[in-house]
């Protein structure tokens, strides 16, 4: 019996390893938070309003080579241009979050 009991729970472990979400993926819903708190004044509705011609829309992201994940944490870390660099005043799961919600709302065009 106490074998078949560890065979069951072995394989509940495997499973749930097997099928469980990776521990650091970004929270594209935390990010919003992030984003509406860090963000907004200068990209609300994922426009920019330094730079008009550098939005936070999809096919200004792809334009510039900011369509991935870690383009947009790169340039949230270090900035560039007339962006401030936010790296040593957001964690980096914040980072990593405000880029996954950037990703989300440009594939759905902005409209959430």
């Amino acid at each position: 019996m106490k074998k078949l009991l560890s065979i069951a729970l072995m394989a509940m472990a495997l499973v749930t390893v097997t099928f469980a979400s990776p521990a650091m993926a970004a929270d594209a819903g935390a990010g919003a938070g992030v984003f509406n708190a860090n963000c907004a004044v200068c990209h609300m509705g994922g426009n920019n309003t330094i730079n008009p011609a550098k939005t936070l829309k999809q096919d200004d992201l792809s334009a510039n080579g900011k369509d991935t994940a870690d383009a947009i944490a790169t340039q949230v870390t270090n900035g560039n241009g007339a962006m401030p660099a936010f790296g040593s005043t957001l964690s980096a799961s914040d980072i990593e979050n405000v880029a996954a919600y950037v990703l989300d709302q440009a594939a759905a065009g902005w409209a959430g």
